[in-house]
């Protein structure tokens, strides 16, 4: 929702990238700042077994390789944790 909004406010005005980065490029490295954490594995561990919670870098994986304007804000890439092929792609809406 937050993307279409987004996309919906620039209506086709797209903004001039910003330190090399498109609007597109920085709505998702916001989106991944928001989750970044520094957790200690036995903490990790307890989160697991009482949180039900994904942990952070679930939060960040799973939905954008699953979203098609992340492959088109940084391109596309055939191997590596940030790739799911067009057929295994999960669509809920």
């Amino acid at each position: 929702m937050a993307y279409a909004a987004l996309q919906k406010k620039y209506d086709g005005k797209m903004p001039a990238p910003i330190d090399g980065f498109t609007w597109q490029q920085r709505f998702f490295l916001g989106w991944a700042n928001v989750w970044k954490g520094n957790i200690k594995e036995e903490e990790l561990i307890n989160r697991l077994k009482s949180d039900v919670h994904s942990p952070a870098e679930f939060r960040v994986i799973g939905p954008l390789v699953n979203f098609g304007p992340y492959y088109e804000a940084f391109g596309s890439c055939d191997s590596g944790m940030m790739f799911k092929p067009a057929g295994d792609k999960i669509k809920i809406w």
